[in-house]
């Protein structure tokens, strides 16, 4: 990437020590306390699947059963381990005795830890060799195929069956897509479980489960054959299961997952604390299992003004890659996300969007940034939602976005049909085509109205993550300064199931993820 917008390097570092202060004050928070999903994630990675005779699900069993008896602190790894050295049980029966009422973790008399420890390690290894394995198939099929240099098209799919949307994601494969996302149905980020088995019944998209991601992957995987293309699977890990579904996506090789410090907090009103601590384990996740996350400042600009409220947007693209640095996800992994939101009556509004692409661009150059269509002034008049579209595809173009999330000409009426698709991806293969190396042509113009506006944008965001890191993550989004939306410290939705580790703690998945990648 050429450097164009003669940002202020001095200020790009301050912004992102700011940031990263922020970070680290909040992962002291973290690391003392625990969640129920996180929990809940740890039992699903120990090998707890399945749901019982009311179809709840057996980690849900479980971790309520740790938290009914005043246990949550010392972890779910910990009294599993606890139990199998008691009864010689593998956790799936000891999810089952629960179930049953035939076993009560606080009528066991307590092992040495280092007993425990030990029995637990070579179960989570088991599920840790399973993860680098669909890692090491990743990385197969992009040797054999080849990686895409120019911007990922990803579509999305969201019938609320998943038979229906296997048919039209591999339509959209074949028509030119390289990632499949499958909406997540209304609400799902507000359950505290994870629903089970394949569904057919979602609004607005489909349930996020362990059985609808095989099923797509290994659909996805045929068409890529087909193809001679590594087709990359994405879903959401936000929400109130975040670290749930993280697992689930390891286990099933997903490819992308959306997932944001901040969005639940914002967007769906789920706790605060609950949310920082659930995106760490998350994001610990996805960096081992070579997920490529992605995240949601697009939203932001749903709620706020493009052209007024831009600075926000880079000032949490700065916290999300401190926090997922803090994860242990590498920058290649930091799907950072933004949009091209500006109201089109706006004079020079292209000009304005591509200082906002170009920035993020040059900011983070080795994140596959996440660049999302114009959505909040599509209208039903589908000849201008055709050129709107277009004009954000040739941004994405000449700036060099990488997962390039299509607009939809029929945005504001109706889920797209298949020949909607269809079009808006002759669309963006039109101008990836005929476009190809015109960012490597031009250069701004020095003090020009596309320079002076990405170095404004980067002055405030500077100094609104310096009010962030004089202030506190918590104190800024109590005050609103995000989107336009307070939140509680202690409301939203989750707190209930935030715990404080006791000092026996301890997740058998931590030492052997953070950091690391399992290729």
């Amino acid at each position: 990437m050429q450097k164009k917008l003669n940002l202020n390097q001095t200020l790009i570092d301050k912004a992102r020590a700011s940031a990263a202060r922020v970070a680290e004050e909040t992962q002291a928070f973290i690391l003392q306390h625990t969640t129920v999903t996180v929990e809940r994630a740890i039992c699903r990675l120990l090998g707890i699947d399945g749901t019982n005779a009311v179809e709840v699900p057996l980690p849900n069993i479980v971790v309520d059963h740790l938290q009914d008896k005043e246990l949550l602190s010392m972890g779910a790894a910990y009294h599993i381990g606890n139990a199998m050295l008691e009864t010689g049980l593998s956790p799936q029966q000891i999810a089952t005795e629960i179930d049953k009422g035939a076993l009560d973790f606080s009528k066991l008399p307590s092992n040495p830890p280092e007993a425990i420890k030990s029995k637990i390690m070579p179960l989570a290894e088991l599920t840790i060799e399973h993860i680098r394995k669909n890692a090491h198939t990743r990385k197969t099929h992009l040797e054999e195929y080849g990686e895409k240099d120019a911007p990922y098209i990803y579509v999305i799919v969201a019938t609320g069956n998943i038979y229906e949307d296997i048919v039209q994601a591999k339509a959209a494969a074949r028509q030119g897509a390289d990632v499949i996302a499958v909406i997540r149905t209304t609400g799902q980020s507000l359950l505290d479980y994870v629903p089970y088995g394949a569904t057919t019944e979602g609004f607005g998209g489909t349930y996020a489960t362990q059985e609808n991601f095989r099923l797509m992957r290994t659909a996805l995987d045929e068409v890529g054959a087909e193809q001679k293309r590594y087709i990359r699977l994405c879903n959401y890990c936000s929400g109130l299961c975040m670290p749930e579904i993280a697992a689930m996506g390891a286990l099933e090789r997903l490819d992308m997952m959306l997932n944001d410090a901040l969005y639940g907090i914002l967007f769906r009103d789920i706790n605060m604390q609950r949310t920082v601590i659930d995106q760490y384990f998350s994001r610990m996740i996805n960096s081992f299992a070579g997920i490529i996350i992605n995240t949601g400042e697009d939203n932001y600009l749903t709620t706020a003004d493009a052209v007024e409220e831009a600075h926000t947007v880079l000032a949490s693209q700065f916290l999300n890659e401190q926090f997922a640095l803090a994860a242990g996800l590498r920058e290649e992994q930091q799907g950072l996300g933004h949009a091209f939101e500006i109201d089109p009556e706006v004079e020079d509004a292209f000009l304005l969007e591509l200082a906002q692409a170009q920035m993020a661009r040059e900011i983070f150059p080795k994140a596959p940034l996440k660049y999302m269509p114009p959505t909040k002034f599509i209208t039903g008049d589908i000849f201008k939602a055709y050129v709107q579209n277009a004009l954000f595809n040739a941004v994405t173009v000449i700036t060099e976005q990488k997962v390039h999330l299509l607009g939809m000409l029929t945005e504001a009426i109706h889920t797209p049909f298949l020949s909607d698709r269809a079009l808006s991806i002759e669309n963006a293969r039109y101008i990836e085509r005929t476009m190809r190396h015109l960012g490597d042509e031009i250069t701004f113009k020095d003090g020009g109205l596309i320079q002076s506006r990405a170095a404004h944008v980067l002055e405030k965001a500077a100094t609104l993550l310096e009010d962030i890191e004089r202030q506190g993550l918590f104190a800024t989004l109590e005050k609103g300064m995000f989107a336009g939306i307070k939140r509680a410290r202690d409301g939203g939705k989750g707190l209930s199931g935030v715990t404080q580790k006791d000092a026996l703690y301890f997740n058998p998945f931590i030492d052997a993820m953070k950091g690391g990648s399992a290729v």
